[in-house]
This record gives C-alpha cells, structure tokens and sequence, in this order.
C-alpha cells in the first residue's frame, strides 16, 4: 500500500478446513475484514500487472482466480515470500474442504 496508494496492507491466514484465505486489518481486530475461497482456485505468480510501473510491483506479486472467476493480485514482501505463499495456497486449494 505504500506504493500504490489503492492497495492495502492485509494480514493474511491461511486455512485448510475450510479451505480458505483469510484477511484482517494489521492494526489490529479480531473479525476478518473478508476471506477467499480457495477450493478448485488458481494461483500464479504475475510477472507483468496491467496498468502498473515496474518500480510499483518489483516482479513479487501473484494472482488467485477462484472457482466463481474473482480474481485477486497480492503482493508478498518477498520473490521467496511470494513462492512460499503460491505453494501453501496451492496444497490448499487440492486438499482443503
């Protein structure tokens, strides 16, 4: 969010049962601000976001496309961040309820 000024900073949690990724405002609070379904979804990492700067993106962000077709762009801290968070969410996506 420090870069591009429509993006927020989230914290995230990844959950198996039931398969979803949840988000919460860092700041604190206990309710998720909302969550993703990530049964039968889709994530790979995006090499080239449409309407951004290079120095916007820095080649660490990566797409979920859920099974209803929503698509979410996040951004990790991190190209190995980025790979960590691709492969949980994957292993979810085929094995969470």
């Amino acid at each position: 969010g420090h870069r591009r000024k429509n993006w927020k900073v989230r914290k995230f949690v990844l959950r198996e049962d039931p398969a979803y990724l949840h988000y919460y405002d860092p700041a604190g609070g206990e309710e998720p601000l909302g969550a993703i379904h990530l049964r039968g979804c889709v994530v790979t990492a995006v090499e080239d976001m449409p309407d951004s700067k290079k120095y916007d993106v820095d080649n660490i962000l990566f797409e979920i496309i859920t099974a209803n077709e929503t698509h979410y762009y996040l951004q990790a801290a991190s190209s190995a961040e980025r790979t960590e968070w691709i492969k949980a969410i994957q292993a979810v996506a085929r094995t969470g309820k």
